[in-house]
């Protein structure tokens, strides 16, 4: 019911920035929270960043607040998340999701890659 592509990882050097986007198709009408999630080699998948409809809440996980941002653009139905002093340890796949009120993530993308350098 709804597809998500996200776009703009790659290599960065550590205290760089990277801004990355996440498109929503379908019956986008359904999402209320997007959500950032990164995961690394040998780690479990964690959650970065939340934001709901019409950008009214966000969350943000400790490791990250300051340094990062999640904003979302509901008339072009896509996240971004502004990553900003990059570090190694922030290297991972990143995956955009989405869910209704009330309801589990239950809408994908398929992960872009960021490569920290230092």
């Amino acid at each position: 019911q709804v597809q998500l592509v996200e776009s703009g990882g790659g290599l960065v050097q550590a205290g760089g920035s990277l801004r990355l986007s996440c498109a929503a198709s379908g019956r986008t009408d359904r999402i209320y929270t997007m959500a950032w999630f990164r995961q690394a080699p040998g780690k479990e998948r964690e959650l970065v960043a939340t934001v709901t409809y019409s950008g009214g809440s966000t969350y943000y996980a400790d490791a990250v607040k300051g340094r990062f941002t999640v904003s979302r653009n509901d008339a072009k139905n896509t996240v971004y998340l502004q990553m900003n002093s990059l570090q190694p340890e922030d290297a991972a796949v990143y995956y955009c999701a989405a869910r209704d009120v009330g309801r589990e993530y239950d809408a994908w993308g398929q992960g872009t890659q960021v490569t920290v350098s230092s």
